[in-house]
């Protein structure tokens, strides 16, 4: 079998390794996703008994009857979001005793016992579709968003027609309860759209409201039968949706429905509802969070707010003249009731502070709070020396340790294992256990360790959930890392297996995201695995994370403010000439560029600004022109195209294309509803008008990115067919 196809039937390599962690209270054992094999797309719910390190299907998707075709279009939103090309059981969630788990399958709520001997799943008749079920804390019910509604089911009368009740229902059209607006879910992290308060009486309930919104029309022109499907996308400078918060008593379900207690802040001044969520006071009185963020997203402050009375405090604010980030993780708080959070002093990096005190080191960046249990604090980040590599960090206040955490090697070996290693988001600390998934250069693949006793003071034990994942028939990936230029640019060259010094020098495939929020230079095997098979086909693979790309510092994130294109291009030449000097095996009359979304962006942009350097391109999903992209990103970057005409005109690329003078390959998804078509559409109108010949590959029933293994697997030889007979050279 080609690596190609092996890739795009494993979903990346991905099928197979566990994820989704929820950790019992007396860290004894562990909730997870993963499938049967590294191939099987049914995902089931596991348990993993941490003593003995075996593992057991709690619930199969097949066993109850699940058709990942039949799914209601929120879940397929969603999950597009989420950029979840899994099927079967892809979320769940447990009570906080760990005794209950709650999913959904096709549209149908189900829950199984963690506890006990009679642990079958079991369908609640709950209104269908079924929408994001959460069980409550106590796990004595479920709440879930069907038909815009959200609804409570109890699981002690699941009989149908009793104990199920909608709390609150559209109030206007284009009116929704409990789910995230398109900018909240695909950039802002907010997946969610309700919270159940610590004790179960109440939920937290965004209501959004779109009909201000622009309504955008996707087609697809090969099913002409097919009605467009209706989008309400908020393109930059344009309108977003109404989003407010209200807490919703849940009640018995018998009466009246209890009114709503809205929470009123200045929403005209603070727009954006980033996070949600719920505290204890120390007499156990729930106490809501929730922090909102300015259109111009240069103040975020955090809220607290009387879940009776709906008035709020605010406890936190972050200013900054070019933007403040959403960070990950945050608001949290520690058993005595202090703020977690992730702050900037003016100049300075991202620190971790509890209270006032930071707890994290001056010299780490910091990616994001992982997770907060007691007085322990998880935190992620990466050592200001070495980008590639992620770590996690753990904070005992109780104790004063503050340490990265330490990784067994394998067989949970007392000795440790080098490399990048990382928390898993999704998954928790709970008391002294703690979950960790490493990926590392030295092996292939993820092992994922669950280590009791969180630091290596107290560590009684190790044991490991095991990967079915395949493994990918290529070679050991075969890369050279090093910082290029004078800004010490994080690079890494991938060689083919087979290439020797005294070879003719390799044709180039400068291969970037180059964008914010994504960093391609990382110390893990995983990371190079679609780069190893293009060397393979001949080339020298170059990847760079230019400035905007995390992972080094605040300054470096900010300097692509009012300009996406120079600089992130500029450090793409940097790079490049500086590998083509330090390694010696570079033909750089044959250097061809590829990426995807900004990416893709990036090797339109090559290739038509920088000729000379950029010899053919192909650009997948890329966005054309930014004032055709979403609010929240762009402005951040770019501010409103009414405010700032010249930074749309310096980043975006239709007035480039009549100087086209390369080789353009664009490939786009026509159900593309993050990156719109339209961005292709009208760059192919505007190369035609120009005379200016270039190739489109419009796919038929694609989103964002192509999930079907066909598809993956021929869009990556028909890119090496065209690379390979555009760099032929003289």
């Amino acid at each position: 079998m080609s690596f190609p196809r092996q890739q795009a039937r494993t979903q990346r390599f991905t099928i197979g390794v566990p994820r989704a962690f929820e950790i019992s209270p007396d860290g004894g054992r562990v909730a997870f996703l993963r499938g049967r094999d590294g191939v099987d797309t049914a995902t089931c719910l596991w348990v993993h008994e941490a003593e003995s390190g075996t593992a057991t299907v709690l619930a199969d998707p097949r066993a109850l009857g699940a058709d990942d075709e039949n799914l209601p279009p929120e879940e397929r939103a969603r999950r597009e979001r989420l950029r979840e090309s899994g099927g079967g059981i892809v979320s769940y969630s447990v009570d906080d005793a760990f005794t209950r788990a709650v999913f959904t399958l096709s549209g149908r709520l189900f829950y199984v016992d963690l506890v006990g001997d009679d642990t079958a799943p079991r369908e609640l008749p709950a209104a269908t579709p079924v929408v994001d079920p959460r069980i409550s804390p106590a796990g004595d019910r479920v709440a879930y968003v069907s038909g815009g509604a959200v609804r409570v089911i109890e699981v002690s009368d699941a009989r149908p027609g009793h104990g199920d009740r909608a709390v609150v229902e559209p109030d206007g059209p284009n009116v929704s309860w409990g789910l995230a607006e398109l900018v909240a879910a695909e950039e802002m992290g907010r997946y969610r759209g309700f919270w159940w308060a610590p004790d179960g009486s109440a939920l937290a309930v965004t209501r959004v409201d779109e009909s201000q919104v622009n309504t955008w029309y996707v087609s697809d022109p090969g099913r002409p039968g097919q009605e467009p499907a209706a989008l309400r996308y908020p393109p930059a400078g344009g309108t977003n949706a109404d989003v407010s918060l209200a807490v919703l008593p849940v009640g018995s379900g018998s009466g009246e429905r209890p009114e709503p207690s809205w929470v009123e802040w200045d929403r005209d001044g603070l727009p954006y509802l980033a996070t949600v969520g719920w505290t204890s006071g120390p007499d156990g009185t729930p106490t809501l969070v929730f922090t909102a963020q300015s259109r111009d997203q240069r103040t975020l402050t955090l809220f607290s707010a009387d879940p009776a009375t709906g008035l709020v405090a605010p406890v936190r604010t972050e200013s900054d003249d070019v933007w403040v980030e959403i960070m990950p993780g945050v608001p949290a708080y520690t058993r005595a009731g202090d703020l977690v959070w992730i702050g900037r002093e003016a100049g300075g990096e991202r620190r971790v502070y509890v209270g006032d005190d930071p707890v994290s080191p001056a010299d780490v960046y910091v990616r994001g709070v992982v997770d907060v249990d007691g007085d322990r604090i998880l935190y992620s980040g990466s050592p200001a020396a070495s980008p590639g590599d992620v770590s996690l960090w753990l904070v005992e206040l109780d104790t004063g340790l503050s340490a990265p955490v330490e990784v067994p090697g394998h067989g949970c070996s007392t000795a440790t294992d080098a490399g990048a290693h990382s928390g898993v988001r999704s998954g928790r600390l709970r008391g002294d256990t703690l979950v960790v998934q490493h990926r590392s250069m030295d092996f292939a693949g993820v092992r994922t360790l669950v280590l009791r006793g969180a630091s290596t003071e107290t560590r009684r034990a190790c044991t490991e959930i095991e990967s079915l994942a395949e493994a990918p028939d290529l070679p050991e990936p075969r890369v050279e890392f090093w910082r290029a230029g004078e800004r010490g640019i994080p690079a890494a060259l991938v060689l083919p297996s087979w290439y020797r010094p005294e070879q003719r020098p390799l044709p180039v495939l400068v291969a970037p995201y180059g964008g914010p929020h994504a960093q391609r230079v990382l110390h893990a095997r995983g990371a190079y695995l679609t780069s190893q098979w293009y060397a393979e086909q001949g080339f020298a693979v170059l990847i760079a994370d230019g400035r905007g790309t995390p992972g080094i510092g605040v300054e470096w994130e900010q300097s692509v403010h009012l300009d996406l294109a120079g600089p992130v291009l500029e450090d793409q030449v940097t790079a490049l000439r500086d590998a083509a000097e330090r390694f010696g095996c570079l033909d750089l009359s044959r250097v061809g560029v590829q990426g995807w979304s900004f990416g893709g962006y990036l090797a339109a942009l090559a290739v038509l600004r920088r000729p000379d350097v950029f010899h053919a391109a192909v650009a997948g999903a890329p966005v054309i022109d930014w004032a055709l992209y979403d609010t929240h990103y762009t402005e951040r970057y770019l501010g409103t195209p009414e405010a700032e005409p010249k930074a749309y005109e310096r980043s975006s690329l239709l007035e480039d294309a009549a100087g086209l003078e390369r080789p353009l390959m664009m490939i786009h998804g026509l159900a593309d509803d993050n990156v719109a078509f339209a961005h292709t559409q009208r760059m192919s109108s505007a190369l035609m008008a120009a005379g200016r010949p270039h190739t489109v590959l419009p796919l038929s029933g694609v989103t964002h990115s192509p999930s079907d293994p066909t598809v993956a697997e021929n869009l990556m030889l028909l890119q090496v067919r065209f690379l390979k007979d555009n760099l032929r050279g003289e």
